[in-house]
């Protein structure tokens, strides 16, 4: 047989996430202990009670057919959550819907919304499913560039009429994945106020509500005055409560636009296994100080892991929010020579940021996935690369 992709397939970029994972393998093979600070998946456990709730479950034998949706407890619980942490309230019928994580959701929602020809705006840099999802409905992608110079928000009155005129939706994220920026009211009723005008769906992915550091506000879009007419947040329990194999996530909002959603899913899947309902259900109705310790821990981690890169000279932002430190890397460089060179080097794997879209150039993504004393020795490994270069360099000078 002679198979052939889809034209949309080929559309994809992905060459440097495979490129990425063959530079990892090569460094294993050579006997290189990988320090992986490139892949966004938690590496801590759930809460107990949640593990309880999931076995007890497990042992109803009569609870392993097909869900088919979501289950009343769950929704309620949803907007449990939302009224609790954000101070939202939601119709837990009308306003929620039941995924398999949030990026099953946003995979499919330019599917159900974007017609060829129609627009998406887009954050520049990224998370790739945003681009990906609509190149595969055939839709049209517009980067929002996120600079340094505007707090990484984009700059709404710089997109042009015509690419307006044809938008469908706006894809946003605070805090995001790779940028960790963080939003506050005025750009959200900015954003509430600039959807109204042009007639754009507004979408919000909330996937790290939970990880927002040093006391900032955790500023949910959705409790925002007029949000609910002009968009919908995504969120789920793999970031939250550590559930990410479980593949179980959630959408809140616009009451059409989940619709729309929810008719395209009713064709694909057959719901989330009862179980893992449920132990969504305990966790999101438990009494949320799981989610303070585990704040504190991911904010010990990035404050060892950034003074160790500052001790190293890397003079590296201090992320706000987030699994994610968004460093600019040092001059010389590009991000893709500058990972693979840290792969091959000082054994560290870290994303460089041209994969999350032209303006991700000159960073690289770092991930808080490892233990403290594991991102203190990734510190130090960067730190005798960097000397390293920084001789190399000094050589190539005096010699010329």
């Amino acid at each position: 047989m002679n198979l052939v992709a889809s034209e949309k397939m080929k559309k994809l970029t992905t060459g440097i996430f495979t490129e990425l994972a063959n530079k990892k393998q090569e460094a294993i093979k050579k006997g290189i202990d990988v320090i992986d600070l490139s892949v966004g998946s938690p590496d801590m456990s759930p809460p107990s009670f949640v593990v309880d709730a999931l076995v007890e479950y497990s042992k109803d034998t009569s609870k392993y057919g097909y869900t088919l949706k979501g289950i009343d407890e769950f929704n309620e619980a949803v907007g449990y959550f939302y009224k609790k942490r954000y101070g939202v309230e939601l119709d837990p019928h009308q306003e929620v819907l039941q995924l398999m994580g949030s990026q099953d959701g946003l995979s499919h929602l330019a599917t159900a919304m974007v017609n060829p020809g129609e627009y998406v705006l887009v954050p520049d840099p990224g998370y790739p499913i945003y681009e990906a999802s609509v190149t595969i409905a055939g839709g049209s992608i517009y980067p929002m560039p996120l600079v340094e110079e505007n707090q990484f928000l984009p700059k709404l009155d710089r997109i042009p009429l015509d690419v307006l005129e044809k938008a469908k939706m706006m894809i946003i994220s605070y805090p995001g994945n790779p940028v960790t920026a963080l939003a506050d009211e005025t750009f959200f009723a900015e954003v509430v106020s600039f959807a109204r005008k042009h007639n754009i769906l507004v979408v919000h992915d909330f996937a790290y509500s939970e990880l927002i550091f040093d006391n900032h506000p955790q500023t949910s879009f959705m409790s925002v005055p007029g949000a609910k007419e002009v968009g919908i947040e995504f969120n789920s329990l793999s970031k939250t409560f550590n559930m990410a194999g479980c593949r179980i996530g959630y959408v809140v909002g616009n009451r059409e636009a989940i619709h729309i959603l929810a008719s395209l899913k009713s064709h694909i899947d057959y719901g989330v296994f009862y179980p893992i309902q449920m132990a969504a259900v305990t966790a999101l109705t438990s009494d949320y100080s799981v989610l303070g310790d585990q704040v504190k821990e991911y904010e010990y981690r990035r404050n060892i892991l950034i003074s160790g890169l500052q001790k190293a000279g890397w003079e590296v932002a201090m992320s706000p929010a987030t699994m994610f430190v968004w460093a600019r890397i040092p001059d010389g460089w590009t991000s893709r020579s500058f990972a693979f060179e840290l792969i091959e080097k000082a054994g560290v794997a870290v994303v460089p940021g041209g994969a999350f879209g032209k303006q991700g150039e000159g960073f690289v993504r770092m991930a808080l996935v490892q233990s403290p004393e594991k991102l203190a020795e990734a510190a130090e490994r960067i730190e005798e690369f960097l000397r390293s270069d920084q001789l190399q360099d000094s050589v190539k000078t005096t010699n010329n």
